[in-house]
C-alpha cells in the first residue's frame, strides 16, 4: 500500500522516483519497502555511484574477481550495469502495471562524450544492451551533440533520459530531438508505442547561483531570491504543454507514443532558509517526475502537501525572469555557466570514481596475494 502522501502525488499526476543507487539498498529490502511505499523509479549518475562506491565494500568481490585485461571504466561498467539490472527488476512489476509510463532505473552515459554524438550513441548502445532491460533509460546530456544522439537513440528504440537541461532553449531542443526521433522511427516502420523518455530539468542549482548574484547586488534585489527556479522550470513546463500539442504531435499518438515527460531534478533545498520540499510542493501536476535523494523523500513522506502548482503563474514567471535581466542577471547566461558548471562535476567524480576504483582493485589484489 503507497504511503498517503506518495499516492496524493500520482494522484496530482506526479511519479516519485529516487535519485540514489547503493548495492546495499538493493540487496537489504530497503529499495523494496521504498518501492511498496510508492516509488516509482530510479536515476544514478556519476556523483551517486562515486558515493556508493567509496562508503560500501559490498562492490569488493565484484571488483577483486574482474578480469585483470578490463580498464578500471570498463570494470565499473560491470557494476552499474549489475546494480541498473537489478533495480529495473524490481520495478518491472510497476513498468508493466503502468503500461512502460513507470518503473524505469537510467544509467548515463561517461560525463567525457557529452559534445560528441557519435560516442554518446555508441556508448548509449553498449549500456542498453549491457542492461538488457526494457525499463531501462539511458541518461544522456542535454548538449547540443547530446541532442543529436537522443534523435538517432529514439529512433533506435532506446529509452532516454535527457539530463542537466537548465535552459528553456535547451529542452525545447530535446523536445524537438525526441519528438523527430519518434517520426524517424515511425517513417522507417517501426513502434512507437513502447518509446519512452524523460526530459531532467534541473531547479535548486538555478537559485543557487541567481541568489548569489542578487545577494551581491544587495538592496531590493534581495527579495528576488528563492523564486527563479520555480519559475523557470514552471516556464519548462508551459513548453511542454505546448510541444506535445497540435498536428504533428497528434499523428505520433494516434500511433501509440507517448510524450516525454519532465522530471524535476535536483529538487533537494541548498538553503536551510527555505522549505525542505520548496522544489517538490511547487512543481506538481500532470505528466511531471520527481527523482528526489534520500533526505528530500524522506522529508515529503513526513510533511509534503500535493496541491497542482506547476501550471500556475506563468505570466509571472515570466515577468520575473525580465526583471533579473534589468538586473543585470540573464538566464540564459546563468544556465550556460551551470550547464558547464554541472558537466564539469560529473567528470570530476567519474575521474574520482575511475581513479578510486583502480585503487581498489590494487589494493584488493594486495590482500590476496
Amino acid at each position: 500500500m503507497s504511503h498517503p502522501r506518495f499516492q496524493a502525488l500520482l494522484e496530482a499526476g506526479q511519479s516519485i522516483w529516487l535519485d540514489f543507487i547503493d548495492r546495499r539498498i538493493l540487496r537489504d529490502g530497503s529499495l523494496a519497502r521504498l518501492i511498496e511505499d510508492g516509488v516509482r523509479g530510479m536515476t544514478s549518475n556519476p556523483t551517486i555511484f562515486e558515493k556508493a562506491l567509496a562508503e560500501s565494500d559490498a562492490y569488493d568481490a565484484q571488483v577483486g574477481a574482474a578480469p585483470e585485461h578490463l580498464t578500471a571504466h570498463e570494470v565499473f561498467e560491470l557494476i552499474e550495469t549489475d546494480d541498473v539490472r537489478t533495480a529495473c527488476d524490481a520495478f518491472l512489476p510497476i513498468y508493466r502495471a503502468s503500461g512502460g509510463d513507470d518503473g524505469y532505473v537510467s544509467i548515463e552515459v561517461s560525463p567525457g562524450v557529452a559534445h560528441d554524438a557519435d560516442a554518446t550513441v555508441a556508448e548509449a548502445r553498449r549500456l542498453w544492451a549491457a542492461v538488457d532491460r526494457p525499463n531501462v533509460m539511458v541518461k544522456v546530456p542535454g548538449t547540443e551533440e547530446g541532442a543529436r544522439a537522443v534523435r538517432r537513440l529514439i529512433a533506435d528504440g532506446i529509452n532516454v533520459n535527457v539530463t542537466l537541461l537548465f535552459a528553456i532553449s535547451a529542452h525545447d531542443r530535446v523536445i524537438e530531438a525526441y519528438i523527430a526521433g519518434l517520426e524517424d522511427r515511425a517513417a522507417a516502420g517501426q513502434p512507437v508505442d513502447h518509446v519512452a523518455s524523460v526530459a531532467s530539468f534541473f531547479v535548486s542549482r538555478v537559485d543557487s547561483e541567481i541568489d548569489k548574484r542578487l545577494a551581491a547586488l544587495g538592496g531590493e534585489a534581495t527579495a528576488l531570491q528563492g523564486r527563479a527556479a520555480i519559475a523557470n522550470a514552471r516556464l519548462a513546463y508551459r513548453l511542454f504543454t505546448q510541444r506535445f500539442a497540435g498536428e504533428r504531435w497528434e499523428r505520433l499518438r494516434a500511433r501509440g507514443a507517448r510524450v516525454q515527460r519532465p522530471l524535476w531534478a535536483s529538487t533537494s533545498t541548498k538553503n536551510p532558509a527555505y522549505r525542505d520540499v520548496i522544489y517538490v510542493e511547487t512543481l506538481i501536476g500532470p505528466h511531471t517526475v520527481n527523482t528526489m535523494p534520500p533526505a528530500t523523500l524522506q522529508a515529503f513522506r513526513d510533511h509534503g502537501e500535493s496541491p497542482r502548482t506547476v501550471d500556475q503563474g506563468w505570466d509571472e514567471a515570466e515577468a520575473l525572469l525580465a526583471t533579473l535581466a534589468r538586473h543585470g542577471i540573464p538566464m540564459d547566461a546563468v544556465t550556460d555557466q551551470l550547464l558547464a558548471e554541472g558537466l564539469a562535476s560529473f567528470q570530476k567524480s567519474f575521474d574520482s570514481l575511475i581513479g578510486g576504483l583502480a585503487a581498489k582493485r590494487q589494493a584488493l589484489g594486495a590482500a590476496s596475494a
